[in-house]
């Protein structure tokens, strides 16, 4: 249990440290590609949790991240496409992968209730942290009103996320 918080704690800290990188207020593109990366994470870790739980909840919660994130990706696929723009790669979106290819090995050694918890918290914290970096840089920092427009959308739903996900945090313990 106690390298389960760690390796959280750690891949909080890390998140956190990665939007901070992003402090110096990014462009367009490289805005595009940090919410392209982060939803492209959401839906790995979701299938991830599909291949290993069996938990009625945890499958409800990781489908609805698939479903969910992948919708929104195609919907940020399709406006960049609109506005002939092309995601910029960038130490944000380099750090967050990075990051969330550790969370996934770590999770990947976990199996039952040990899994679900892991996952379940990390999706709460991870969660929490884009969320957090969609109100106070990349929406804010967004040029273009359809951009922001698709980011705040993203914002609505994704808060919606982290709250399913305490709900079930909370039917796990």
């Amino acid at each position: 249990m106690k390298t389960h918080f760690a390796a959280l704690a750690a891949t909080c800290l890390a998140l956190s440290a990665t939007f901070a990188m992003a402090a110096d207020k990014p462009t367009d593109p490289q805005i595009a590609h940090i919410a392209y990366s982060a939803g492209v994470i959401d839906v790995e870790a979701a299938e991830l949790a599909l291949s290993k739980t069996k938990t009625p909840d945890v499958v409800a919660f990781a489908q609805s991240m698939q479903k969910d994130h992948e919708a929104v990706n195609d919907m940020a696929l399709a406006l960049v496409k609109k506005l002939n723009v092309i995601p910029e790669d960038n130490a944000t979106s380099q750090a967050l992968a990075k990051a969330a290819e550790e969370r996934r090995t770590e999770l990947g050694k976990l199996d039952g209730a040990a899994f679900d918890k892991a996952y379940i918290d990390n999706e709460v914290a991870y969660h929490r942290q884009v969320n957090g970096a969609l109100e106070t840089l990349l929406i804010p920092s967004a040029q273009n009103a359809e951009l922001k427009s698709l980011l705040e959308t993203g914002l609505k739903l994704f808060q919606g996320h982290q709250q399913h996900a305490e709900h079930v945090a909370a039917g796990l313990k």
